[in-house]
């Protein structure tokens, strides 16, 4: 197997937006929740994660709480907001009208 593909420069709002969407979660989960759900394709490193999961609390996208992780530790679990969902549908929308191009140009006979 390859080494775990790089992050398309904006796509780290969507997975980490969608990913919190189905339900709140602390910083590690969501970094293992996308690995695994991409099959170890995508690995979302701490040095990336944690600016993003701040930069989207400071908008207004996600909202933090203190809670108990499985293992009894405390940790900050995020959550999406009213806004954050908002946000979701648009960087869904993006992402699909960017992959559509990218596939169009990769396709071409």
């Amino acid at each position: 197997m390859g080494k775990p593909t790089d992050l398309v420069q904006g796509t780290l709002d969507l997975l980490i937006l969608k990913t919190i969407s189905l339900e709140p979660k602390h910083g590690w989960a969501i970094a293992k929740r996308i690995q695994e759900i991409s099959s170890d394709v995508l690995q979302v490193q701490q040095g990336s994660l944690y600016p993003a999961l701040h930069r989207l609390e400071q908008q207004g996208w996600i909202k933090g709480h203190l809670a108990d992780t499985e293992t009894g530790r405390q940790a900050k679990f995020y959550s999406l907001t009213g806004s954050g969902r908002k946000q979701l549908k648009k960087e869904l929308a993006n992402w699909e009208r960017l992959s559509s191009a990218v596939n169009l140009v990769a396709h071409l006979v």
